[in-house]
Formats: structure tokens, C-alpha cells, sequence
């Protein structure tokens, strides 16, 4: 029997990831700037909220829409820190297995064979395959370093076609760490105003911004909030990767669509990690989110010498104001973004992943994340000067 002849040609089509053979490198063999997860434990009151319910209840099933008090929650985190407002009710809100299950349900709810959304790039090497597995075409427009990397209204509307059907927007962005302001967002506002355009959000990362920026969410500008789909989650904000909990929120009739494929495919996000957004979410409005803040802290002294150094070694960098990772230039080394990081990774013992592993606007640059131990920043970057020194 010749499997391949089995497998779907869309999943043939699709490359795999250009992370994976990088994320597989985490052993103490290595200095790792290429895993994208805060390096900080769950905060110790989640897990013994969680550890408190475990010891005195049953783990049942959710509703398939999630429970309703972290609905709410959720609805009320949204209004205080982004200013989205104007939900009727719960009924906007669906609890997924992390914000990668909502990118993906989102996709399945709204598209149809052929269907173009519109993607920048470089990005999140999920977002794609996501579009291409819903039957979807991705059309790519490409932000880029001199810009910040931040999404032009012009290159929007420029790509816009008949088949159009959203618009994707993934801020702060990995792996730039990029931002979009306020009038960056309203320019593409005005291009779709009057249009059934919908756009996708995706806000994992909006706590972690820099330089006394705030995320600015799609949704909450004037007209927007019908056509918006706002994707967001607690594994980057409050460290709780390996929990899988996100959600999504727009207009009813969208989240209904997705949780129809979700009650289908899934039936609902694991309990215990409903139990965990809870607490996340009820002790961060008791003192003002003080473990984000905290850990955001933290990033920024790490940030600041992690920019510094890698300028300070003749690699252009940015200054990204979201997210926590780096995207410095390699052109200047006449290596391809996989040949740097693939010498520097045989040489060095450093990890890092490759601009080209998020679309082809990203070749010529590396990834860099910063949510790791000083200590290690330190020695990884001593590391790559040296060897800049062996390679020029």
C-alpha cells in the first residue's frame, strides 16, 4: 500500500513546519532563543486554585461554548483593557484549547472553497496552513523591516480582490514583535469600511508591549466590532502554555458557526484548564494583573540588552514594541537566514529559527526570543559575536 496516495494533497501541499527541527532542540546540550513560551512558572495562585478544585469536585464537561463565569470574565477583561465593548452576552464568547484552536475554527466557520484571506507575512507559521485546510487561498502581503514591520492600509487595499472574505492580523506580532497603533489600524479600517470583509485578530501577545506603548484592538474602533473576530488566550500573559485555554469573541452568529465545528470536533476545552483562566483572570482584576507585570518587567531589562547586543554586533535590529522576541537582520553576512542559524546552532550550541520559517518575507533575518534567563541571553550573545568573528 503506497501511503501517500492516501494522504490529502492539501496536507502534502503543506510544508511543515520550519520550527519544529528547532523546537526539538531542548536539551541542556543547548541555549535555546527559539521556543516561544514564557520561561516563568504558572503563577503558584492559579495552580493552587486549580490543585483546591481537583481535591474537592469532579471534573465534569463544560458547556460546549465553555463555562459561563469565565465567559463573563472574559467579556469583562476585554472591555477593561481593550475597550471592546458592546457585546450583548455570553453567547459572543467561545472558550477553545488555546488561541491556535480559534484560528483554526475561525477559518472553518466563515470560508468557502476558494475564498481568499488576506495574511501578512512574516508571521506565525500556522496561520497559513490554517487558511489552506479550510479550503481557503492565503494571499500574502508583506510588512516590512524599514516600516517596523507593521501593515500598510495601501498594501491591503492593493491586495484586496472579489473573493476577499477577511483579513488576518496578528499583533503584536510574532516573530517581529512588531505593533500597529491606532492610526495604523483606523487607515485599514477606512479601506474595508463599507465592504462584508471580516477581520481575524489575533491578540495572544496584546499584555506585552514596550516603551509605555498599550495594544490597541481592532474591535474597539467605530464600526468594527460586527466584523471582528478577536482570538486571544492566557499562555503568553500568564504563562500558562502547556494549559491550552484561549477563546474567541465576535458576533454571535460567527461564534455559533464555530462552535458548532468545535462541539463536533472537540466538544469543549478541558475543564481544568477552564478552572485555571478563572483564576487567571479573577486574581489579575484583584491587583492589577501584578504577575503580568512582573514578568513584563522582566522581559524588558532582557529586551533592552538583547537589542543592544545584537546592534551593537553590526545586525541591524529593531526595536520590536510587542511579543518577546527579536528579529535582527542577517543579510549582512551573505548566509541565508537556515544557514546562519544551522552554522551558528553546529558551532555554538545556540538555537534560534530562521526568518524563512515564517514565509518568504522573513529570509534574511533571525528569530530571536528573549523569554529565557538573563544568564543565558548573556552567554548566547558572546556566543554569536563569536561567531560573526569565524564567519566574516
Amino acid at each position: 500500500m503506497n501511503y501517500q496516495d492516501i494522504i490529502s494533497d492539501c496536507v502534502k501541499r503543506i510544508p511543515p513546519s520550519g520550527i519544529r527541527k528547532y523546537f526539538d532542540l531542548l536539551d541542556d546540550r543547548y541555549i535555546s532563543l527559539g521556543v516561544g513560551e514564557p520561561d516563568f512558572p504558572t503563577p503558584e495562585r492559579i495552580r493552587a486554585y486549580v490543585t483546591n478544585k481537583l481535591k474537592s469536585e469532579r471534573v465534569p464537561y463544560t458547556s460546549n461554548s465553555g463555562d459561563p463565569h469565565l465567559r463573563e470574565l472574559i467579556l469583562r477583561y476585554l472591555s477593561d483593557r481593550y475597550a471592546i465593548s458592546g457585546y450583548e452576552s455570553i453567547d459572543n464568547v467561545l472558550i477553545t484549547v488555546g488561541a491556535s484552536q480559534a484560528i483554526d475554527l475561525a477559518m472553518r466557520a466563515i470560508l468557502n472553497p476558494g475564498d481568499e484571506v488576506i495574511v501578512h507575512e512574516p508571521l506565525y507559521v500556522a496561520y497559513r496552513p490554517s487558511v489552506e485546510l479550510a479550503g481557503g487561498k492565503a494571499v500574502t502581503v508583506v510588512t516590512k523591516h524599514e516600516d517596523r514591520f507593521r501593515l500598510r492600509a495601501e498594501a491591503v487595499k492593493a491586495a484586496i480582490t472579489p473573493k476577499t472574505k477577511a483579513i488576518l492580523l496578528a499583533f503584536p506580532n510574532n516573530p517581529t514583535g512588531a505593533i500597529m497603533e491606532k492610526a495604523d489600524l483606523e487607515a485599514i479600517a477606512d479601506v474595508i469600511r463599507g465592504t462584508d470583509i471580516i477581520v481575524i485578530t489575533d491578540e495572544i501577545y496584546a499584555e506585552l508591549t514596550f516603551n509605555g506603548k498599550r495594544h490597541f484592538s481592532f474591535a474597539s474602533l467605530p464600526g468594527m466590532l460586527e466584523r471582528t473576530i478577536v482570538l486571544n488566550g492566557f499562555s503568553k500573559a500568564f504563562s500558562m502554555t502547556g494549559w491550552r485555554i484561549g477563546y474567541a469573541a465576535g458576533q454571535k452568529d460567527i461564534i455559533a458557526a464555530m462552535r458548532k465545528v468545535h462541539q463536533l470536533t472537540m466538544l469543549c476545552a478541558p475543564t481544568t484548564a477552564q478552572w485555571a483562566g478563572v483564576a487567571a483572570l479573577e486574581t489579575g482584576f484583584a491587583d492589577d494583573f501584578a504577575d503580568t507585570r512582573a514578568m513584563i518587567d522582566e522581559y524588558a531589562v532582557r529586551r533592552r540588552f538583547i537589542i543592544d547586543a545584537f546592534n551593537d554586533m553590526g545586525l541591524s535590529c529593531n526595536e520590536p514594541e510587542g511579543a518577546f522576541y527579536v528579529f535582527p537582520s542577517i543579510r549582512s553576512t551573505g548566509l541565508t537566514s537556515e544557514q546562519f542559524c544551522d552554522g551558528l546552532l553546529a558551532s555554538k550550541k545556540i538555537v534560534t529559527v530562521p526568518g524563512s520559517a515564517f514565509g518568504a518575507a522573513g529570509e534574511g533575518h533571525i528569530r530571536c526570543c528573549y523569554a529565557t534567563s538573563m544568564q543565558d541571553i548573556e552567554t548566547a550573545m558572546r556566543l554569536i559575536a563569536e561567531y560573526l568573528t569565524e564567519i566574516r
